[in-house]
């Protein structure tokens, strides 16, 4: 009897000591994307604030990680050699086929070390610990292996309809390194659709962005990339884990290379089609690509070239041959200079019978009607999964997504789901995922921080989709609320959030540089101020930033106004010439609203712009001595006019502006 109380004893004392340890284990801490492999130890560990490598190449990696730790904390760490001690963030260097060129391990007790196969890996797992920080000072204890399920984690952004600076870029660069997205594809020509502009393709806009000494000019004058520059951004990115794919998209979509040489045109199909009978198409885009891969440093420096072939028409068994004869010959000379060449998939759509060889290169499978996944497969082909569906935003567009539903890509997607076909996780043949924002509407109103605003958040979910995959664990409710803590990336606000509000300023005076936070607020803001009113003339400013101005008398109008970027706006408010005068700008992600001594003036929200032709007009009554003065449009487009407002120097006003106050909406 005695034995087997003892025996319940220790079952009792095991099973409380078992119950005390679960609760106190540490659940796996919530990173994007989300750790593949988590075993939760008991308690943290504070930082000593020591980054210990073991191997001379990580130097660098422990050297961002101080940088980024204090733009996120405002704490220092600095960077060691020699043994690790208690509370020390230790980088190594192991061999281990497991983890491949990407993956990690994490083992945190009394120190925190990291190792992973590769310099690369290293520092995605540095990215985690600065996330892991982000929330907390001290480090969970546990150990997590985390290996990324596919290759290519990227974005493709349509620079060629909408240009983006540098500066931008490199921010957006930063963000993608701070979710572990690995490519970067720039789409660096395109145009916009002629129905806007008249119907007549020489007065609708075709850029190409990026300078050359080949064909001078050719580069848009309202924003493209020197040669210096796209090579910099480049090795910026390299330094972050990051690939760029610079694409040169034709024979169709190359209006910008028809407006140069009108002779290469298609009388045809249009001028932003090539004349593929047309020899010189061939002498254009060879020498074209030469002036970007050639020599010992070459300005396109990565392993990948995208070369379009997008959206050609197909009307002609003739024309099709033709097609894949232009593919195949692109191709062929890509690999010639040593890189893998990446095509939107359109061999679906141009079916013939001539050779288009897979061998060394990537398809990007973004339509179905224009490659079909089973074919695309058993022809050999490597492919990037990107379904235009579930994975596209064309900002205020009236097809595709304005504003991806975020839900769907988390619970439904993976870079195995093509759309039409669904292969299985991990097949070899799948290269990787991305989704694309496209600016297919030129003159929507659409700024710069508007698209970033649209990315952001499909950034977080992809990024958990391409690393994670089909490991993925946290409900998406919870993701949904827990991402946004993460913010954009160390040392970046491209959202314009406004830390510590109200923030106030009693006095506004001309012509100074004001010392805020921010140079131009975010949505979802309100900037109030006070004017004692004087006469001001056309153009008087009172506010700048990097991309918006705030005028007190606009330049056309002489009335309440701004710009952003290139588009000009005003209310329907011009101030008076004498008087005391409240003013309050509410902005909001799709509209900016007026208010005057506290009431509601104006909301300037979307508008909808049409095409109107005269085949459009009314004749619903033919015959009548009367006819109305009225058009069914086929063709509109919304336009934005939402603000985010300037605050990095004052302009030269006359009024008094005092009390100016910029809180939360």
């Amino acid at each position: 009897m005695r034995r087997l109380i003892i025996v319940v004893s220790l079952l009792i004392v095991t099973m409380m000591s078992t119950t005390g340890a679960s609760a106190q284990t540490n659940a796996k801490p919530f990173v994007v994307p989300e750790l593949t492999q988590w075993n939760g130890a008991e308690g943290t560990m504070a930082l000593s604030g020591r980054v210990v490598v073991s191997n001379k190449k990580l130097t660098k990696t422990a050297q961002d990680l101080c940088r980024d730790y204090q733009l996120e904390t405002g704490k220092t760490m600095t960077v060691v050699q020699g043994k690790p001690g208690k509370g020390d963030i230790v980088l190594a260097i192991k061999q281990d086929k497991k983890l491949g060129k990407e993956g990690y391990r994490l083992n945190i007790s009394e120190t925190c070390s990291l190792t992973a196969a590769s310099t690369n890996g290293a520092f995605w797992g540095t990215r985690t610990l600065l996330q892991m920080l982000k929330k907390q000072s001290n480090l969970p204890q546990g150990k997590a292996v985390d290996i990324p399920q596919y290759g290519i984690r990227g974005f493709m952004l349509d620079t060629g309809r909408k240009f983006f600076p540098i500066s931008y870029l490199k921010n957006l660069i930063r963000v993608m390194a701070y979710y572990k997205m690995n490519t970067l594809q720039l789409h660096l020509n395109d145009n916009a659709f002629k129905d806007f502009f008249g119907g007549d393709w020489i007065k609708t806009p075709g850029d190409f962005r990026l300078e050359s000494d080949t064909y001078p000019g050719l580069a848009s004058k309202d924003g493209h990339y020197t040669k210096a520059e796209l090579i910099d951004l480049q090795q910026f990115a390299e330094s972050y884990g990051i690939q760029i794919i610079p694409e040169i998209d034709s024979p169709a979509h190359v209006l910008a290379f028809t407006h140069y040489r009108p002779s290469l045109g298609s009388k045809e199909f249009g001028m932003d089609h090539f004349d593929l009978e047309n020899p010189e198409v061939y002498t254009f885009m060879d020498n074209l690509f030469k002036e970007y891969l050639s020599g010992k440093n070459p300005v396109f420096r990565g392993k990948y070239v995208n070369i379009g072939t997008d959206e050609y028409n197909n009307a002609t068994e003739e024309l099709r041959e033709k097609f894949r004869a232009y593919t195949s010959h692109y191709l062929e000379l890509i690999k010639k200079y040593g890189k893998t060449p990446i095509l939107w998939g359109a061999l679906s759509h141009a079916y013939g019978r001539t050779p288009v060889n897979p061998k060394g290169a990537i398809l990007g499978m973004w339509s179905p009607f224009m490659a079909k996944t089973k074919d695309m497969k058993a022809d050999g082909w490597n492919m990037i999964s990107m379904p235009d569906w579930t994975v596209y935003t064309v900002p205020l567009a009236d097809y595709y997504h304005d504003i991806l539903p975020n839900d769907n890509i988390y619970k439904n997607w993976t870079p195995a789901d093509f759309g039409d076909t669904k292969l299985k996780e991990q097949d070899p043949q799948i290269a990787g995922g991305m989704f694309a924002l496209w600016n297919d509407l030129y003159g929507n109103g659409i700024t710069v921080h508007d698209v970033h605003l649209r990315i952001m958040p499909v950034l977080q979910a992809m990024a958990v989709k391409c690393w994670t995959g089909q490991l993925t664990t946290v409900p998406y409710d919870s993701f949904e609320t827990q991402r946004k803590e993460l913010g954009e990336a160390p040392g970046v606000n491209e959202s314009g959030c406004v830390p510590n509000l109200p923030v106030k300023i009693s006095d506004l005076q001309p012509n100074k540089t004001l010392s805020l936070p921010v140079h131009e607020v975010g949505y979802g803001h309100k900037i109030s101020f006070s004017i004692d009113c004087k006469p001001e003339q056309k153009g008087t400013i009172l506010t700048t930033g990097p991309d918006a101005t705030f005028y007190l008398s606009d330049p056309v109008s002489g009335k309440l106004g701004f710009k952003r970027e290139a588009y000009f706006d005003h209310f329907d408010y011009a101030l008076p010439k004498e008087g005391h005068v409240e003013i309050t700008i509410e902005n909001t992600s799709s509209a900016t609203n007026l208010y005057v001594n506290g009431q509601l003036k104006e909301k300037l929200e979307q508008i909808r712009f049409y095409v109107v032709k005269p085949t459009d007009k009314a004749n619903h009554m033919p015959g009548r001595t009367w006819q109305l003065d009225a058009y069914e449009p086929e063709r509109s487009m919304r336009y934005q006019r939402a603000l985010f407002f300037p605050v990095q120097k004052t302009g030269n006003f006359n009024s008094r502006v005092t009390n100016l106050t910029i809180d939360k909406e």
